[in-house]
């Protein structure tokens, strides 16, 4: 018997999903593990495997197009089945076919995907592309909405971007984007994924009370672990990955900062797992590294590594960029010296890191010295975490920056 299949929350915080391409066609038999489809989330572009079983008989939302969560994205049944009253049900059910008659769906079953999708233009105006596309587009100055894609249906994928941008191609495009950035406003539809980033951090924003508390962190010894590291290893061992070990032993010391606010009660997470903020073209995402207190400096920097290389492919699983128990937000790299972090929930607290500078301080004998120094600001939920709590917890964390020997080593 036909059934309708329909979009399913592929993320936690997914209510709505756009069809990436389709992996199988109208009039190919389906079992169930199979990828029907493609589809960008809020946060990444997952693969849709069938729970059904039969033939798919109708693509209800083409590549490109959106649903919501429980909506109807296509009908798998048996040949020949009639399916017209399926059709009349579903949203836009009159518009995908002139019959629901079989010999209509067998008709239409024969027609290339490929065709279908080229004749239903993106919604809003988007052109369809990956998210490293849209990413390599962006670093590049290259205005995506102007290309032509050579992926499914259109999609403009790397290779497009990198031929649009290979010495000797036409600057035409480039030319053009900047002379148009100059002479017109632009209005960006809102992402699936922007929309998830301003609903949560509004409600992080509003609903915890954030009070604030920054020290300056001399780095020399911390510098001169990483060096000594690097020098046995075969690769650069992140700054991040200490950074996570450090605050991962510190909040092992200061359960009560590795904590969440229920309402009714305060959660006190049994494993650190701590989030990176990751700036990616169309937002942020945080990608999790668990049990960060169990692990080494070694091991937290390979699977940091991997996790940061997925998000920007837009490969994250969402169990690795939810569930976070405190995080860590680093915009030194681009030259700031100092910010505030808005708290990424569930966490209580959120570390944010500024860069490293030499700058002249007074030691302990009044004589100037130059050192390597760090502003780091923690914002803390004042639900779970009072202001000495928060203050006893960044000084032990600024103590094990400063002498890493005496934790890591």
């Amino acid at each position: 018997m036909a059934e309708k299949i329909l979009m399913i929350a592929l993320s936690p915080t997914m209510d709505e999903g756009s069809i990436v391409s389709w992996s199988k066609k109208e009039g190919e038999k389906v079992s169930v593990g199979d990828v029907l489809c493609v589809v960008e989330t809020d946060k990444a572009a997952m693969d849709y495997e069938s729970q059904s079983e039969g033939v798919l008989l109708k693509i209800l939302v083409p590549g490109g197009g959106r649903a919501k969560v429980a909506d109807p994205i296509a009908i798998v049944g048996s040949v020949g089945e009639d399916i017209s009253s399926l059709l009349s049900a579903a949203p836009g059910g009159e518009r995908a076919t002139p019959s629901g008659s079989p010999q209509a769906v067998a008709n239409a079953s024969q027609q290339p995907q490929t065709q279908v999708a080229s004749e239903t233009p993106p919604v809003g105006g988007q052109v369809r592309s990956s998210p490293l596309a849209r990413k390599l587009a962006a670093a590049r100055g290259i205005d995506i909405a102007r290309m032509a894609g050579s992926g499914p249906g259109g999609r403009v994928i790397k290779r497009d971007v990198e031929a649009a941008s290979a010495p000797g191609a036409d600057e035409t495009l480039r030319s053009q984007d900047q002379a148009s950035l100059s002479q017109a406003n632009q209005i960006l539809p809102v992402t699936p994924k922007r929309k998830i980033i301003a609903q949560r951090l509004s409600e992080s924003a509003f609903s915890a009370p954030h009070f604030y508390l920054t020290v300056s962190i001399a780095m020399d010894g911390l510098l001169a672990a990483r060096a000594r590291l690097n020098r046995g290893s075969d690769g650069k061992v992140s700054f991040n990955a200490f950074l996570h070990k450090l605050a991962a032993l510190a909040l092992r010391r200061h359960p009560e900062v590795n904590a969440s606010w229920q309402g009714e009660s305060i959660k006190r997470f049994g494993s650190v797992d701590i989030g990176l903020a990751v700036a990616l073209p169309d937002g942020l995402i945080t990608p999790v590294v668990r049990g960060c207190d169990r692990k080494g400096v070694l091991a937290i920097d390979a699977e940091l590594g991997e996790l940061v290389k997925k998000a920007h492919e837009g490969k994250l699983q969402p169990d690795e960029y939810t569930g976070a128990t405190f995080t860590i937000s680093n915009l030194g790299s681009f030259g700031i010296e100092e910010f505030t972090a808005i708290i990424n929930p569930p966490a209580s607290a959120i570390l944010a890191v500024g860069q490293v500078q030499k700058v002249p301080v007074v030691g302990d004998d009044d004589a100037i010295i130059v050192r390597s120094m760090l502003k780091a600001t923690l914002s803390c939920d004042h639900r779970v975490i009072d202001g000495a709590t928060g203050a006893v917890f960044l000084r032990d964390l600024k103590e094990m920056i400063e002498n890493p020997y005496a934790v890591l080593l």
